[in-house]
């Protein structure tokens, strides 16, 4: 396997967030190159091999990690196949990328770190939050003191529900907003206080707009509380209507910042007949929209990307790693037993014998 030139990749996956990883892989030649992807949807590898110029297409993962050349792997598929893929994956030698959520339970969570430990590969968490430039930049100022003691941090991300159909079903996905992008707010919160221990998290949730779609929420609110005394506060919705909402905010003893990923790279437009595209998860293009421009640079994707492939060649440390997606499963569990249970939960928290996370809050509902 080579150790030097660009990082050779494998996507799984071949829809939204493939193309994705696609592109932001394409926007850092030097670090790494895609060079398979594999889905089992007829057509669709294909079709994201021709955008992008990916030399081999499989219908089958497995037949891909033979390939003695791909030295890195990504998983953009449904959550409930991670953890297998992941292990598939680490025990053919390649690193990992998984995407968020890790995996849908605790114990897959270990069985991932352990296995990829075995094997002497990197489990890499495709978190972007923790290198989306604006909220970097918060975090560095953070670090510089610009706010003295931080006590609060909030992290909000709202639409009016996901791209995929698997999202809705909770027996693939393990949860509904909560799990889709609570676990972006959380591992954020974690990050820009500097990992500290995680002593309690309570959450409410229910599902308001989408019932006829799904059990899962579409609607949830998150508190966290840190040792040292500051709090995490995560909003996340599938029932705003409007488009995309990626925002945070930074609370110190001495100074306060906002960063709103979306409005601050947007162009305040007006059309009467609206036009191709404008932002992820905009319904429509007619009337006051407001399009980004750059929008998967400032989301963070392709700096992550190339941070893994320095991280493959020894360049750089993981700064997103299997043990920080365990920690966001972890949270994840212990909101949706609180949501349940209409009380804080303390950390560490396991759950026996619960195959996903939302069971502990459905569980909870049915008592009502």
């Amino acid at each position: 396997m080579a150790n030097k030139g660009p990082v050779k990749v494998g996507i799984i996956g071949s829809q939204f967030e493939a193309d994705i990883h696609a592109w932001s892989i394409g926007a850092v030649p030097e670090a790494a190159q895609v060079v398979a992807v594999a889905s089992p949807t007829p057509g669709h590898a294909a079709e994201l091999a021709r955008r992008y110029g990916i030399p081999r297409v499989f219908t089958d993962y497995k037949k891909m990690l033979a390939e003695d050349d791909i030295e890195m792997v990504t998983i953009t598929a449904p959550n409930y196949l991670h953890a297998q893929m992941t292990i598939d994956i680490a025990n053919a030698g390649k690193h990992v990328i998984c995407e968020k959520p890790l995996c849908m339970t605790l114990e897959e969570a270990d069985e991932m770190i352990d296995t990829c430990k075995r094997k002497g590969v990197l489990l890499l968490y495709a978190e972007e939050l923790f290198f989306t430039p604006k909220y970097v930049k918060a975090k560095e100022m953070a670090d510089q003191g610009a706010f003295g003691k931080v006590y609060m941090v909030k992290q909000s991300e709202k639409h009016f529900g996901p791209h995929a159909p698997w999202f809705w079903d909770v027996e693939k996905s393990g949860g509904g907003v909560f799990m889709d992008m609570g676990c972006h707010g959380i591992a954020f919160c974690y990050w820009f206080l500097g990992r500290p221990q995680i002593k309690n998290v309570y959450c409410q949730m229910n599902t308001y707009v989408h019932a006829d779609k799904t059990r899962g929420e579409d609607n949830s609110v998150c508190i966290i509380e840190f040792a040292g005394g500051a709090v995490g506060l995560i909003e996340d919705s599938w029932a705003r209507r409007g488009g995309m909402e990626d925002r945070i905010e930074v609370y110190g003893e001495g100074g306060v910042t906002y960063a709103d990923l979306h409005m601050g790279n947007a162009l305040p437009t007006y059309s009467e007949t609206g036009y191709g595209y404008a932002v992820e998860k905009a319904p429509s293009t007619k009337g006051w929209t407001y399009p980004v421009f750059e929008e998967l640079w400032n989301y963070g994707f392709a700096q992550e990307m190339r941070h893994f492939a320095r991280c493959v060649r020894g360049k750089e440390e993981p700064q997103a790693t299997g043990e920080d997606g365990r920690i966001v499963q972890e949270v994840l569990y212990a909101g949706y037993q609180s949501a349940g249970t209409g009380r804080k939960v303390e950390l560490p928290f396991r759950a026996e014998g619960v195959k996903t996370p939302i069971e502990l809050w459905l569980k909870g509902k049915a008592q009502e």
